[in-house]
């Protein structure tokens, strides 16, 4: 069990993860996320995760439970968003797209992978980690601020090009970022296994 880069190996189980979500989504009626199958995410979501090399993946025994884009690319509209933590656009880690399968959440997944990114963030010098959901996901709204994430405020967005909505904004700042000596950070390629409670994606706990 580890979370680790992706590889063009792993798109077929990413994209498999997407549709799991989109379609617990729809057999529920509870469409917490508001994407749109076939849209977003899709298979060209974790292609160009993957090309630009910030696509990370948890697998088990060779199956892909959970994803997620990890980078430094903030949405333009995150410039209206009153954030508390000032940092350069190097020293800010944006999640995007965590999604962990519906049938292994509740398993502590999505806090594993929050807490992976946390120490890839560190490890790259970032000083806080910001990410976005919308604001009818009230499971994301409620998981975020129990893992130390301040609600910075809200803000309308043109969501990938195709939908405009209403997204909710979280920071968090790291310690031990931008202020560790170079020499002493290490890269978080790998995470051991955490007990934690889950979230079924970024915009959906």
């Amino acid at each position: 069990m580890m979370i680790r880069k992706a590889t063009a190996a792993d798109l077929d189980g990413v994209a498999a993860v997407y549709e799991a979500v989109l379609d617990r989504e729809e057999q529920t009626g509870c469409h917490w996320t508001n994407w749109q199958s076939g849209v977003y995410p899709c298979r060209a979501t974790a292609e160009r995760a993957l090309a630009d090399g910030t696509l990370y993946v948890d697998e088990v025994n060779g199956h892909i439970l959970g994803c997620a884009n990890l980078d430094h690319v903030q949405p333009p509209e995150y410039g209206s968003i009153s954030w508390t933590i000032q940092a350069k656009p190097k020293q800010v880690l944006v999640i995007h797209t965590l999604c962990i399968r519906p049938e292994c959440a509740g398993g502590g997944r999505g806090r594993r992978f929050v807490a992976f990114a946390e120490g890839l963030a560190t490890g790259q010098g970032c000083r806080v980690i910001r990410l976005d959901t919308y604001e009818g996901n009230a499971p994301a709204a409620a998981f975020y601020p129990k893992l130390g994430y301040r609600l910075a405020g809200s803000a309308e967005f043109f969501f990938e090009g195709f939908a405009r909505e209403n997204l909710i904004c979280f920071e968090k700042e790291l310690r031990g970022g931008a202020d560790r000596p170079a020499g002493n950070r290490r890269p978080g390629t790998a995470a051991p296994a955490m007990p934690s409670t889950a979230s079924a994606s970024a915009e959906t706990p």
